[in-house]
């Protein structure tokens, strides 16, 4: 009953605002639903994202939508180009509609003719999803570093400011910002080049480790911060790039060397043990929820670059002590990816200790680079995996970060255009059922994607604006002023 009456309420909510637009001349009923860009048809968004602008892929000389709510709530949108809502009466209808769904009725105008399509559906999440996100601009080439940022963009609003731009320290570049469950509070990232270093950000306090030393293969690379805040882990990693001539797949990345270390930022020590600092190679570390286990990809040694397409790894995990620091030396296969002819890469746990994320690949540990890679769900609780069908698509699927309340996640995929990385949201429930994933919103979503040269690398959610103390970061550097790190055995 009571849903009944809430659909009433739609129709003449609908029925009110049509029969009160001044709409003159020939009125031509589709059958079809629009064909809309970005496709925002039938998903699934939280109640505090920014408002779904879109234009219709069809030719029209205005454009018009009506949204009503389940409530009976009504917003309008419109535009030449692309249809925009404003931003506080979006917000409004949101909030009121948490839990319910929104019904869209497109219409485009061509001379004195209306066409009118049917309505389509948004249901709105009662789950928020976190303050902003940070990503990482890049050229999609990968052979240059000349422009390479960090931004941070509030997923409520269309605001976006620059957290670091390479040109306060020339020549250097950024990689693998990273933080604790979302909190900024907590902050890693790496400077590469001559000044570069390690930064350190935490609960306000600002370092710059050098954390090469003659007993570690390279400085830290892709870190993961235990939840617990003392200790993060670091993979060492020396990459290498190779170029395709005849390849769908342009780029093939790969380690000749990669091992896992601990560090501990209360004694500024690198905590090493034989079993993750092989001639094997193991990478992207990361925590476990309860922060008991430490998971990441591990695969033989091989002969490289010969062999790179036989490099393939396993997900694995082992003990942590959030006491010491100390790994168990008993290393478990999660899931042995490598007797099915399959890569495992860029695990990562969601905060609530449900689920891990992780990409499959055919070989290799660099997604972004595989067109065939693809994203999976392992569930803790009994062991069972699935590939994500309803988040893939026949183009790469690669980075991903979890909202801080294991409801939303964030990926990048190429499926746009095959060459620049933009980063889609997801839904998941407890059960892990996931809904139909969309684009990153923007106040006008065909100049900014239309124009955008480079990817949205490395996307992470945050629960709160970012705060590098840049001045003290460009002082550090441009004076070489790095704290060196200590090293110890833990075997």
């Amino acid at each position: 009953m009571f849903s009944l009456l809430k659909r009433s309420l739609v129709l003449v909510a609908l029925g009110a605002v049509f029969s009160c637009g001044h709409y003159t001349g020939e009125e031509v009923v589709e059958y079809s639903l629009p064909n809309i860009w970005p496709d925002y048809r039938e998903v699934t968004v939280p109640l505090n994202i920014a408002p779904l602008n879109f234009t219709v892929e069809k030719t029209f000389s205005y454009l018009e939508a009506v949204v009503v709510g389940t409530d009976g709530t009504v917003l309008k949108g419109s535009g030449k180009r692309v249809i925009r809502f404003s931003l506080r009466r979006w917000k409004q209808l949101l909030e009121k509609n948490a839990g319910n769904s929104l019904q869209i009725t497109v219409r485009g105008r061509t001379g004195k003719k209306w066409h009118k399509y049917p309505s389509f559906t948004i249901y709105v999440s009662d789950r928020p999803i976190d303050h902003g996100l940070v990503y990482r601009h890049i050229a999609p080439g990968y052979e240059v570093y000349s422009k390479v940022d960090i931004y941070q963009r509030e997923l409520f609003s269309f605001r976006t400011r620059a957290i670091y731009e390479n040109t306060l320290i020339p020549q250097t570049c950024v990689n693998c910002h990273s933080f604790k469950q979302g909190d900024p509070e907590y902050l890693t990232l790496h400077v590469r080049g001559e000044k570069g270093a390690t930064v350190l950000q935490k609960e306000g306090t600002f370092r710059y480790l050098d954390s090469r030393s003659d007993s570690t293969s390279t400085a830290f690379s892709y870190p993961s911060w235990h939840p617990g805040g003392r200790f993060i882990a670091y993979s060492l990693n020396r990459t290498y790039q190779s170029f395709h001539v005849t390849s769908e797949d342009r780029v093939e990345v790969y380690d000749l060397v990669s091992d896992i270390v601990i560090y501990d930022t209360q004694e500024n020590c690198i905590l090493a043990g034989d079993h993750l600092t092989t001639g094997a190679f193991e990478t992207f570390p990361k925590f476990s929820a309860d922060g008991h286990s430490l998971y990441f990809c591990l695969a033989k040694e091989k002969n490289l670059p010969s062999e790179y397409r036989d490099l393939r790894y396993n997900l694995c995990r082992v003990d942590f002590d959030p006491l010491t620091g100390k790994t168990g030396k008993e290393i478990h296969t999660v899931i042995d990816a490598v007797s099915m002819g399959k890569s495992i890469s860029q695990p990562v746990p969601s905060p609530d200790g449900r689920f891990l994320l992780f990409s499959l690949l055919d070989f290799g540990t660099f997604p972004v680079n595989h067109r065939a890679s693809e994203l999976a769900l392992l569930d803790l609780e009994d062991g069972t995996w699935r590939l994500l069908e309803e988040w893939n698509s026949p183009d790469v699927e690669s980075y991903h970060s979890w909202s801080s309340n294991s409801n939303w996640v964030v990926f990048s995929s190429r499926r746009h255009d095959g060459l620049l990385v933009l980063p889609y949201i997801g839904y998941i429930d407890s059960e892990g059922r996931v809904g139909k994933p969309f684009l990153l919103p923007q106040k006008d979503p065909v100049h900014f994607y239309g124009m955008l040269t480079r990817s949205f690398n490395c996307p992470e959610l945050i629960t709160a604006p970012v705060k590098l103390k840049l001045r003290e970061l460009e002082r550090r550097a441009n004076g070489m002023d790095r704290e060196p790190v200590q090293f110890r055995r833990i075997d």
